[in-house]
Formats: structure tokens, C-alpha cells, sequence
């Protein structure tokens, strides 16, 4: 958990909290809607029982002349109505009371992939990465985003000629698709474990053990409990030929993924790829199939030759993409 100490900020009514409530981590700021989020904490969720505590001992940490009085907090789990049952976290909460908790006039709720879109148009330079060659952004067209992480996030951008327009998903959950013959194996054994195969359930952290896992039963070998670093680390120094087989697998998969969302939404302004995971291997991302099987869709390669992908490498996209969110609905 990053801490800050002896800093000491004015917070009024131009003040708001920003939350960013993934699944293992939770990223906190206080934003004045002009020079952005500042004042970021990191917090491992497990230490918590619940989001209100984690959100409290944020507060703690911080000397405030005065309280915020409006937040917005993105999650990653899809937000129906007053009640949210985060995905891949045991946190349920009533956005009414967490507002009364935190002492809150108005609490903004939305997907966290919903935030992370948001922030896009706004991520220049160094802070995204093209993966593979070819493609320009064409304006006026939608703009895919999906990422691995604790789960798989999935956001749609879309043009009205005047502001891009957030499409929430739930992507990650739709039926994952195979390729090769090794793929289809993977997902058999998968399926006589889990039933429904997602792309989540590949495509994430967790995901990332479980096609280890896979891969090691395929090769009659046993399987050793390994964190999802492990298996990555094991794969970038090359000291593991099932761990690179791994990582290798999981790149072309998540390229078929990326190809499939371009499709489907016509993303011809471009896919952008986001989430915890991938910053951490720009180069093996740069040098495996993605690209590769993310144009690979037969009659329609030329097609998506023409769209470009990018990788965002910028650190908390998602408290961007809440900064323009309250700026809309404040119109600040």
C-alpha cells in the first residue's frame, strides 16, 4: 500500500473523492476536475473486510481541511440499480448507504472498464504503446478497449460528434473462441472443469494460473500452486518452457478476443488494450501473435490490418476517466 504522509490539502465543493475498486486493488484520489487526480493511494483489498473500511482508512490517511462532498467510484462489476455485487471479490454494497458512510451529497457509480474508456481519448505519447504494425485511427468510429486483470474488463467508445459515449459491457463473459487444436483441448479440459468458458475465464489473472495449470495436466506433468507473477516471471526469463507456452497462448487467445470486439463494434478509430497485467511485458505483448491473430479472421484480414492497437501503459487510467466523467456530469 503506497502511503503518503504530512501532505495536507484544501478540499471544498470543488473537491471530489475518486475511487477505483478493481478486484485485488483499490486506487484512491482526491480531484479538483482541473489539474486531475492527486493525492493516490493504493490499497490491497484483501486487508479489508469491506469497501466503506478501505475507503475510511483512506480518509485517515489524509489531513482535509474540509470533506468532499461528491465521489464517483468506478468497480469492476456490473452496476444495476442501488446494490453492487463486485464480480471477483466477496464486497457487496448499497451505494445509498456508502454514500451516507462517507458523508457524501452525491455518490457517482459506474463500471470500472466504463472509466478506463473514458480516459482514452486523452492518453497520448508515452502513454500508450502501438503493439504491431499498420493501422491508423479513424475519426468518427468507435474505439474498443478491453484489458486482463483480476478479470477481463470490455468498454465500447462510441462517436455522437460531439463527446465519445461510454458503452458498459460485460465482454469478458461471452464464450471464449479457439483457434488451433491445442486451444481446443485447453478449453475441453476447461469446460469439464468449469462448464461455461469465458474469456475471463482464460484472460485474466486467475486465467493465467488456470491455462498454466492446463498446459502442465496436457504434458502428464504435475501441478505445483503458482501466482500468476510467478508464471509470468517464469516466461519472461525463459527458465519455464510451459510457463512461455503459457504466456504465449495467452497473448494469441487475447488477440482473437481484441479481433472479435473489433468486429463486432466496427472499431476502425482503434482497440486499445488496458488492465494490471500487460504493462508489466510490453515487449514479449510486442514480439507474440497478438497482432497476429488479431487480424487473422480470413476474408477480413485487410480489414483489420487497418486497425490499429495500442497497449495503455499509463498508471491509473481509470481515475482519468472518473476526472472526465464528474467533469461532465458537473460541467465543470
Amino acid at each position: 500500500m503506497n502511503r503518503i504522509r504530512n501532505q495536507k490539502i484544501h478540499v471544498n465543493q470543488s473537491r471530489f473523492l475518486l475511487a477505483d475498486v478493481g478486484g485485488t486493488q483499490t486506487r484512491i484520489a482526491i480531484d479538483d476536475l482541473r489539474t486531475g487526480p492527486n493525492c493516490i493511494h493504493i490499497f490491497d483489498n484483501a486487508k479489508f473486510a469491506d469497501l466503506a473500511s478501505l475507503l475510511s482508512t483512506y480518509f485517515s490517511q489524509i489531513d482535509l481541511d474540509h470533506h468532499p462532498r461528491i465521489g464517483a467510484i468506478a468497480v469492476a462489476s456490473p452496476i444495476q440499480g442501488d446494490t453492487v455485487q463486485m464480480t471477483n471479490r466477496r464486497w457487496k454494497f448499497s451505494i445509498k448507504t456508502l454514500r451516507k458512510h462517507l458523508g457524501l451529497n452525491l455518490l457517482h457509480v459506474i463500471n470500472d472498464f466504463t472509466a478506463v474508456a473514458l480516459a482514452v481519448p486523452h492518453i497520448k505519447g508515452k502513454g500508450r504503446v502501438r503493439i504491431g504494425k499498420g493501422g491508423v485511427p479513424l475519426p468518427g468510429f468507435p474505439i474498443g478497449i478491453l484489458g486482463p486483470g483480476t478479470g477481463l474488463g470490455v468498454s465500447v467508445l462510441i462517436p455522437d460528434g460531439k463527446e465519445w459515449r461510454p458503452l458498459a459491457s460485460e465482454g469478458g463473459h461471452a464464450t471464449l473462441a479457439t483457434v488451433t487444436e491445442e486451444e481446443a483441448r485447453i478449453v475441453k479440459r476447461l469446460r469439464e472443469r468449469y462448464g461455461h468458458v469465458s474469456a475471463e475465464r482464460v484472460l485474466s489473472g486467475p486465467g493465467l494460473v488456470a491455462l498454466y495449470r492446463v498446459i502442465t495436466e496436457l504434458e502428464g506433468l504435475s501441478f505445483d500452486k503458482v501466482t500468476p507473477e510467478e508464471i509470468s516471471q517464469r516466461a519472461l526469463r525463459s527458465s519455464d518452457p510451459l510457463a512461455l507456452r503459457t504466456l504465449e497462448t495467452f497473448f494469441a487467445m487475447l488477440g482473437t478476443v481484441a479481433g472479435n470486439l473489433a468486429l463486432i463494434m466496427e472499431a476502425r478509430g482503434g482497440v486499445y488494450l488496458a488492465g494490471g497485467i500487460l504493462p508489466k511485458m510490453v515487449q514479449s505483448l510486442k514480439n507474440s501473435q497478438f497482432r497476429e491473430r488479431f487480424t487473422g479472421k480470413g476474408r477480413f484480414r485487410t480489414y483489420l490490418r487497418a486497425i490499429p492497437t495500442f497497449l495503455i501503459c499509463e498508471p491509473c487510467p481509470a481515475l482519468r476517466g472518473l476526472h472526465v466523467y464528474l467533469k461532465r456530469v458537473t460541467r465543470t
